[in-house]
């Protein structure tokens, strides 16, 4: 699959259509600490499963299949925007502000949609250079 998938992607592309793709990327500690938060707050009680808590003894392994997938599929007509999105608004503005810089549109203001923060967006290899792999 992961080998097929640059190419779905290129066809994609090249027929005109506009992919992005993100990965919102969590440390360890941070995951633990949701986990945890959960546990306790009632209200969020509803967001942890069974499956989540087996999850974090599997860390490991879940970050070789990632690291996998970004070498299969991080092409240069297809790549990966990773988000370091361990404060969830910060990521989640920054995944706006990279469409709206990406997609072409009427009236565009870069000044109103603000600039990236490179510290936390960026390609896969790029993030794993600023010390994303010692986060896992």
């Amino acid at each position: 699959f992961m080998r097929q998938t640059p190419e779905f992607e290129r066809n994609l592309v090249r027929s005109g259509i506009h992919l992005i793709k993100f990965w919102f990327s969590v440390s360890r500690a941070e995951q633990r600490r949701r986990f945890k938060e959960r546990q306790n707050h009632p209200l969020k009680q509803w967001k942890l499963s069974p499956i989540d808590m087996a999850s974090l003894d599997k860390w490991d392994d879940y970050t070789k299949a990632k690291e996998a997938m970004f070498f299969h599929t991080d092409t240069a007509e297809s790549p990966w925007t990773v988000l370091k999105s361990d404060c969830k608004k910060r990521a989640r503005i920054n995944a706006m502000r990279y469409v709206l810089h990406k997609l072409p549109y009427t009236n565009k203001d870069l000044t109103k949609i603000g600039a990236l923060d490179p510290l936390l967006v960026g390609r896969a290899q790029v993030v794993y250079e600023r010390g994303e792999r010692h986060d896992m």
